[in-house]
This record gives structure tokens, C-alpha cells and sequence, in this order.
């Protein structure tokens, strides 16, 4: 009885001396194995432009409300600062492979002030002794545009030209107010006048170093679908400071002929551009 509960012993010592080392060796062996750990998800295609910018700009040419004679709105960039009431503008720009996507937001309230004096090409004199009119312009102006684009093939990887299509919103809030030498009361008209038009066109990005690129932008639009005619012009040199931000400075013009009913809005809009951008 003895001698078997030993031997049983002896063996259930060594069963148990077995599983450990089965056991250990089992672990080193799973420290050993190579573990696949998932694969990191893929970057993603789109790339990203933040850009807020600051357009320093002047109008020149004529609007026009209701019955009242068209008032010329000659407007330099000293003349807009000194009554610039508020301002916003910025835009967005995302690229995935050969297409592009841009919004561009342009929000400005201002006014101005001129005399309107009769013609004098028939009769000189009783022109040159009526006063004239003194006539008030307040304008808040909005010009949302949106642009999609496709890029064309090109020998240099250094060029990206794409062809866009999109549409450009405005919406005018004028308000005129005249004052006629002669007569003491004040004439007041306004309205809101807003359209769409459709736009095409090209837009360039070229990376002439590592740091130093240039853009372009130009459009044509409106073919009496909201405006009689539109078209843009737009170019800046600009320097990547690091990966994620770069600035620019350049020159953009707007030209737009609008005209319904008694309301004319014929006018270009240029100056200087500069912008600060943040990339992601």
C-alpha cells in the first residue's frame, strides 16, 4: 500500500513537473511567435486649405436705383477704409486626387457721398447755376462663390491647371438717398437685389521651389442668367513657412454688369490681395 501510494506519488510528481514544463515551454514558444498587430489606416487623399485674406479694394463705375439717375461710384481704397462699417472674407480649398473643391466669401458694408449736377451739354448756363443734388450711397455687398475643378493633364509635375465650373451669389442691399439743391426733401429708394451666375474658367497652382509657389485664377460667367456678364482675374506669389502655414500677396479684380428693372449695377472691384493659409 505504501509502495503504490508512492508510486503514485512519484507519478503525480511527475505529471505535474511535466505541465510545467509543457506549460513553460508553451509561453517561450508564444514569446517567440511574432504578433501581427493591425495595420495603421491609410492617409487620407484630401488635402486641406484654411485661408483668411484681407482685399484691398477699390470700385470704380455705376449704380443705379429705381427712377434716380445713376450715381458714379468711384471708390479708392482710402474711400472704403474711411467708411468701411464691417468686413469678412476667407475662402476653403480641398483637393482629392485630380479634382479640387473652393469656397470663397467676400461680406463688406460701406457708404459714400457725391454731388450730381445737371448736364450742361444744352444749356450751359442753367446748368452752372442749379446746385445739383447731393446724393448718399450705402452698400452692403455679399459674393459667395463656389467652384469645383478637374485637373488637365500637364508635361510638368510641378503645374496643377485646372479646369472649374461653379456659380457666383451676390446680394446688393443699396440705399440711395438725394437731396436736391433746389428743394429741401430728402429722396430715399432701396431694395435688395440678389442673383446667381454661372461661372467657368481655369485655376493654376505652380511650386516654383520648395517654398515659393504661384497662383492663378480666371473666370467668365453670368450670359444673362443673373448678370449680363462677370468675370474675375486673379494671380499672387506666395512662400510655405512650414508644412502647415504659408502667405501670399497678389491682385484680384471682380467685374460685374447687373441690370434689372430700374436697378444698374455695372462695376469693377480690384486691389491688392494678401492671406495667410493654414494647410491640414
Amino acid at each position: 500500500m505504501r509502495f503504490k501510494t508512492k508510486a503514485r506519488t512519484v507519478r503525480a510528481g511527475t505529471t505535474g513537473a511535466a505541465m510545467l514544463f509543457a506549460l513553460a515551454g508553451t509561453s517561450a514558444l508564444a514569446a517567440d511567435y511574432p504578433v501581427l498587430a493591425a495595420p495603421p489606416p491609410p492617409p487620407s487623399a484630401w488635402q486641406f486649405q484654411a485661408i483668411g485674406y484681407g482685399w484691398a479694394t477699390a470700385i470704380n463705375g455705376e449704380v443705379g436705383v429705381r427712377n434716380l439717375p445713376p450715381v458714379d461710384a468711384n471708390i479708392d481704397f482710402r474711400d472704403v477704409l474711411r467708411h468701411l462699417d464691417g468686413v469678412f472674407m476667407g475662402s476653403f480649398l480641398a483637393k482629392n486626387g485630380e479634382w479640387m473643391v473652393m469656397t470663397d466669401l467676400v461680406w463688406a458694408k460701406l457708404s459714400d457721398n457725391a454731388l450730381v449736377k445737371p448736364s450742361g451739354n444744352r444749356r450751359p448756363v442753367l446748368a452752372a447755376l442749379l446746385p445739383g443734388a447731393y446724393v448718399e450711397l450705402e452698400l452692403r455687398q455679399l459674393i459667395a462663390s463656389s467652384i469645383a475643378g478637374y485637373r488637365l493633364p500637364f508635361v510638368s509635375p510641378d503645374l496643377e491647371l485646372y479646369a472649374t465650373a461653379g456659380v457666383r451669389y451676390n446680394r446688393l442691399t443699396p440705399q440711395l438717398k438725394a437731396t436736391p439743391g433746389l428743394i429741401p426733401i430728402t429722396i430715399s429708394r432701396g431694395r435688395v437685389e440678389d442673383w446667381a451666375d454661372p461661372i467657368v474658367g481655369v485655376a493654376a497652382h505652380w511650386r516654383i521651389t520648395d517654398r515659393w509657389f504661384l497662383n492663378a485664377l480666371a473666370d467668365v460667367g453670368g450670359f444673362g442668367v443673373g448678370s449680363q456678364f462677370t468675370a474675375q482675374g486673379f494671380a499672387s506669389i506666395g512662400y510655405q513657412w512650414t508644412p502647415s502655414i504659408s502667405t501670399s500677396v497678389g491682385y484680384r479684380a471682380i467685374y460685374t454688369d447687373y441690370r434689372d428693372g430700374g436697378f444698374l449695377y455695372n462695376t469693377t472691384q480690384h486691389g491688392l490681395y494678401s492671406s495667410l493659409a493654414y494647410h491640414f
